[in-house]
């Protein structure tokens, strides 16, 4: 009798196919700030009476045309849908000059928040979500420092297996210029590490997110979670720090 072994032999050693990967999805139309809420600090969930978030020539712009100087207004503008485990990638242009009265730390600096609490949390004079940053920076600036960092309002970071206690690490980035369309993209691993990428490179790796519970605006969230003080997913918000900034191209991948 013969046996014809081989074809099923290969047929049980064959790799199954890999899954396809999802989609790139657009989240901001180019047109309208539909699926967008914005938060300013003083001001109710929604309000935007000086429009400081608009849209114009396809991009999502913090605008200062109604804006004489810098008043304690840090605005933030939500995306609809909290987020796990993700990719986001955007093309951001710092430009002009910062509105007057701002802090040094101000200038040529704004940012993606993710991983950040629900807008409707958040206290009407709250200056920033507690969340993870992805700060966007520009030179000239008194500080020259590179973009592609992170921040932690409220939260806490491991750096290589370590809790690293600074408010604000830096990335390998080199320096860029204000007026330079730049791309930037998040990663959100479902294990947990985070990677930052500026222009397609990665800058910036780190994992385990925690609030902090010394901080006033995360002890509410932690009490919410029952003590849990692990932070795995949340809303993402473009920033308005003081200085204009406009996104575009804004696109999510889903990896969860």
């Amino acid at each position: 009798m013969k046996l014809y072994l081989l074809p099923i032999l290969a047929l049980l050693g064959a790799a199954p196919a890999p899954a396809p990967e999802a989609k790139w999805q657009r989240i901001f139309d180019g047109k309208s700030l539909a699926g967008w809420t914005p938060k300013i600090t003083g001001r109710a969930l929604g309000e935007d009476p000086l429009h400081m978030f608009i849209v114009q020539n396809g991009a999502i712009r913090v605008s200062h045309a109604h804006y004489t100087k810098f008043e304690g207004e840090f605005g933030h503008l939500f995306w609809k849908t909290p987020l796990k485990a993700y990719r986001i990638r955007f093309d951001y242009r710092l430009f002009g000059e910062p509105l007057p009265g701002i802090q040094v730390w101000q200038n040529s600096n704004s940012g993606l928040m993710f991983h950040a609490q629900a807008p409707a949390t958040m206290r009407r004079d709250q200056d920033f979500p507690v969340s993870l940053e992805f700060q966007l920076l520009g030179v000239p600036r008194p500080t020259r420092e590179p973009t592609g960092n992170v921040c932690t309002p409220g939260t806490s970071i491991e750096i290589q297996g370590k809790r690293d206690p600074r408010h604000c690490i830096l990335s390998t980035s080199p320096l860029l210029p204000v007026g330079r369309w730049t791309k930037a993209e998040v990663e959100v691993l479902p294990n947990g590490q985070i990677t930052h990428f500026i222009d397609g490179k990665p800058v910036l790796r780190y994992a385990a997110v925690e609030l902090d519970p010394a901080d006033k605006d995360a002890q509410p969230l932690i009490a919410a979670a029952g003590g849990n003080l692990q932070l795995r997913q949340g809303y993402i918000a473009l920033q308005s720090e003081g200085h204009q900034i406009e996104f575009r191209n804004i696109e999510l991948q889903r990896l969860d």
